[in-house]
């Protein structure tokens, strides 16, 4: 992840949009593809994440796939539909650098969704990950009904309870890693080189660094029908 203070989780405020990050760009990139049943693979949702997490507005994304579309459209053959939302990866990256940092950050008033909402993601997530036997797992359940149980007052500080979150999320992983023999790990890491071997070109190495770490960390927690922990998945 960024050590950069332009980092969501590094600012005092979040963006008013920020709980909406992965399904504008979602909706967006449809549009721009002209495919509204096109959905997003594993690897473009690593991309969006990674993306937040580096603290790249929502509005240099949209920009961004907007920019990458028109280019491609000015191509002398577009037969080749864009199949993947890394190929606006440069373009997104090159409208964040544009776009100026007080632009970066807007407060928000109201919670993006209610106490009930909260309190059952939080039982939720405890229940699935509560169903596997091994301690580690019971502790981060354990941990999660308490998250539940205060849910109200944590409704009133969002980004603690997702830093919380995250830290949970990164413990369930490095235990699930544990468990997995060398060549599931290897056939993930394989996986993930083949989907990305297209873009690679587009990407710097910090993003590309960001983007595995998030795809396979995605691709763990599925292997054991377990969910993200992460607020931007309560939708």
């Amino acid at each position: 992840m960024s050590g950069s203070d332009s980092r969501p989780e590094a600012n005092s405020d979040w963006p008013q949009n920020y709980f909406n990050y992965f399904t504008e760009i979602e909706d967006r990139f449809q549009v721009a593809r002209g495919s509204g049943l096109f959905l997003l693979s594993p690897l473009d949702w690593a991309l969006i994440e990674s993306w937040k997490n580096a603290g790249i507005p929502l509005e240099a994304v949209l920009k961004g796939i907007d920019d990458a579309f028109e280019k491609w459209r000015k191509r002398k053959q577009t037969r080749r539909l864009v199949n993947s939302l890394a190929y606006c990866s440069q373009a997104v990256l090159e409208a964040a650098q544009r776009t100026p940092a007080a632009q970066q950050r807007q407060t928000s008033a109201e919670a993006p969704f209610r106490l009930e909402e909260l309190r059952s993601y939080l039982e939720n997530a405890s229940a699935a990950i509560e169903a596997h036997a091994e301690s580690s797992f019971q502790e981060i359940a354990e941990s999660l009904r308490v998250l539940a149980a205060e849910a109200e007052a944590h409704l009133q500080d969002l980004e603690t309870l997702e830093r919380r979150l995250t830290a949970l999320e990164e413990k369930l992983v490095a235990a699930i890693r544990s468990s997995r023999s060398d060549e599931d790990l290897f056939q993930l890491r394989d996986s993930l080189d083949r989907e990305l071997k297209p873009y690679r070109s587009k990407m710097t190495a910090e993003q590309l660094s960001m983007l595995e770490r998030r795809y396979l960390d995605t691709a763990l927690l599925k292997s054991v029908d377990l969910p993200r922990l992460s607020l931007f998945y309560l939708h």
